[in-house]
């Protein structure tokens, strides 16, 4: 009797722990309803990517011949940058190096580019995405904030910014100076005439007399009119250049058949193209040259430009020898010196 009462009640057992995980089954099972989980507004599960969407179309209305053609060229392309290494590895070549790599790199770029646009998607491809700025109660608030905090900064370091302000100031004022004081006093006429004039003697630069003796044929000499050697500025725009091209008499130009007594021209100094001083006087060619710019002029011809930039012949001086020898000037300079400016006439 116990032995048969021990299985029924196993079975027993059996027969509730077999209801009770048939009951949590039924429990976790968790019925599909369509569109149950998907957001509000979505019908039914997103689209399958499909190649006959319009937004995938290529922009080549063949794509297939695109496609053979930028095969084409890629193949070209890596055949040219092979031949270039195989030019390379036997000993080099430069011209057909250059062309198996030039030939290589276009074509494989050109393939590179038409592929990019004639064969991929064209778009256009939009996300839709929610509005990112704050409301505006929220950014009439932040911007409260800035300026309030911004001020409050400012008064705890008041006298700071007093400084800062004041040396701002003296500054900006400073900075004037140098432009108000480089434009200096207005010019006036003095662009247009020099110290030479009608009997100015001719001097070197340490103020001796220049005599009619002084100067073998081809020679030079940097005179001055005399009283004006001390004076810097004056030394800069008076500085003429004295050579002696021949023995007798010279004219230059009609009209000036007196101005080249016994060989002596004497011309401005001063450069017409830049101002920089024409310090050079080649004998042989019988030409004055400006070593800054490699201006000609030809000392025979009114020392009319014949090389470089110099736009306008060297003013010339007209000489004359007086009684006791000594060079003099007949005159000062008939026109401004150097280069031009705006109201040169």
């Amino acid at each position: 009797m116990s032995d048969s009462a021990g299985l029924e009640d196993q079975e027993a057992s059996r027969q509730a722990v077999a209801s009770r995980g048939a009951g949590a089954e039924a429990t976790a099972q968790v019925v599909e309803v369509p569109g149950a989980h998907e957001p509000a507004g979505v019908q039914g599960s997103l689209p399958v990517a499909s190649l006959d969407d319009p937004h995938l179309q290529p922009y080549a209305k063949d794509p297939r011949r695109a496609e053979r053609l930028i095969a084409v060229m890629l193949v070209i392309g890596i055949l040219g940058v092979a031949g270039y290494g195989a030019v390379y590895w036997q000993g080099g070549q430069n011209q057909l190096e250059g062309i198996f790599l030039g030939v290589g790199l276009f074509c494989i770029g050109f393939g590179l580019s038409a592929w990019g646009k004639y064969l991929m998607p064209q778009g256009p491809f939009v996300e839709e995405r929610h509005p990112l700025a704050s409301p505006e109660p929220d950014r009439q608030a932040m911007a409260s904030a800035v300026v309030d905090r911004g001020k409050m900064v400012f008064r705890r370091r008041g006298f700071l910014g007093t400084l800062l302000g004041g040396g701002m100031g003296v500054f900006g004022i400073v900075a004037l100076f140098p432009l108000v004081r480089s434009l200096g006093p207005k010019p006036g006429d003095q662009l247009d005439t020099t110290n030479w004039r009608k009997g100015s003697r001719l001097v070197t630069i340490h103020g001796r007399p220049v005599s009619v003796h002084d100067l073998e044929v081809g020679g030079s000499l940097t005179v001055f009119p005399e009283g004006y050697t001390d004076n810097e500025p004056d030394v800069a725009t008076d500085q003429t250049i004295l050579v002696r091209a021949a023995a007798t008499d010279i004219v230059t130009e009609p009209g000036r058949e007196t101005w080249g007594p016994s060989g002596y021209l004497a011309y401005s100094k001063v450069c017409t193209h830049a101002g920089c001083p024409v310090g050079l006087y080649m004998e042989q060619t019988q030409q004055l040259l400006c070593p800054c710019h490699q201006s000609l002029f030809d000392v025979l011809d009114g020392a009319v430009p014949v090389f470089g930039p110099a736009p306008r012949p060297l003013p010339q001086l007209p000489l004359y020898v007086d009684a006791h020898g000594w060079l003099r000037a007949q005159a000062g300079y008939d026109q401004p010196i150097g280069p031009g400016f705006w109201e040169r006439s």
